[in-house]
């Protein structure tokens, strides 16, 4: 582990990210390649792969994002220490709301008479990949903000916290992966064609990370914005997503349980590491 970060100390911090970020989005495609192999999945163990997606987001968006930029909000905004944090995350929050309600899509355990977003005839499987994708573009905005920060020398937001952050994410985007090519397999597409769409849903993954990272490095003055930007922006796509999904149905109690072990897992490796 630590010739990784030391790798990733010593290359251009958007170089840092968009790797970071591709890993993210390769872990991706490995779940979504489950589908060449299994057909169903037991939906008790998909409301616990999403519970431990929602556990490791909400863990990231404070120990990772929220964290750094409430420190950092205290040393370049001593009279309004409050106001970055405060400003970035509603921000990040509101701008994912705005996607939410005019990107058509599906979620996953939704019927499509379910689908949100602007009307359209998109098919079913378009709905579910653009519901993952509008997912993942907090996470790798996360990413590529805290590889950004961590080139400023920013207390709280080093080199090893953001490693520790691509490594929770890619967690848990294997069994998100999965979750997006099984229903598309289920529904009669191919293998090919499930895995096709469920990798292809974190390939703006990469895309986000390096946008982030670009931002905070030639804008410092937004760094606190951004971290908790893209904090507000997880913690929305929880609330209004990922739990919903795993409330439907009569295994809550193991989506909790996920939830329990995603956040563990998160803060552990961002304590640890971080």
């Amino acid at each position: 582990m630590e010739a990784i970060i030391r790798f990733f100390s010593e290359i251009d911090a958007v170089y840092a990210a968009l790797i970071a970020t591709t890993f993210t989005w390769l872990v991706t495609a490995m779940g979504a390649s489950l589908v060449f192999f299994f057909k169903t999945m037991h939906r008790g163990v998909l409301d616990g792969m999403l519970g431990f997606t929602g556990g490791v987001m909400v863990a990231a968006s404070f120990w990772s994002l929220l964290n750094p930029a409430i420190d950092l909000s205290e040393k370049m905004y001593p009279d309004m220490m409050w106001m970055p944090a405060a400003v970035g995350f509603f921000t990040g929050a509101m701008f994912l709301f705005f996607l939410d309600k005019s990107l058509p899509h599906l979620h996953i355990n939704f019927k499509e008479s379910e689908k949100e977003g602007v009307k359209t005839q998109f098919h079913k499987t378009t709905l579910l990949v653009l519901a993952i994708t509008l997912h993942n573009i907090p996470e790798g905005l996360a990413v590529g903000v805290l590889f950004g920060a961590s080139a400023h020398g920013i207390e709280g937001a080093s080199v090893a916290g953001a490693v520790a952050l691509a490594i929770g994410i890619g967690i848990q985007n294997f069994p998100e992966g999965f979750a997006v090519a099984m229903p598309l397999r289920r529904a009669g597409a191919s293998r090919f064609k499930s895995f096709w769409y469920g990798q292809l849903s974190a390939i703006v993954e990469p895309i986000a990370g390096v946008v982030g990272a670009l931002a905070v490095i030639y804008m410092e003055p937004i760094l606190p914005f951004a971290l908790a930007f893209a904090a507000g922006a997880m913690i929305f796509v929880v609330v209004e997503e990922v739990i919903p999904e795993t409330q439907r149905d009569k295994y809550t109690d193991i989506a909790v349980l996920g939830f329990i072990g995603g956040f563990l897992v998160m803060m552990i490796l961002d304590v640890a590491l971080g």
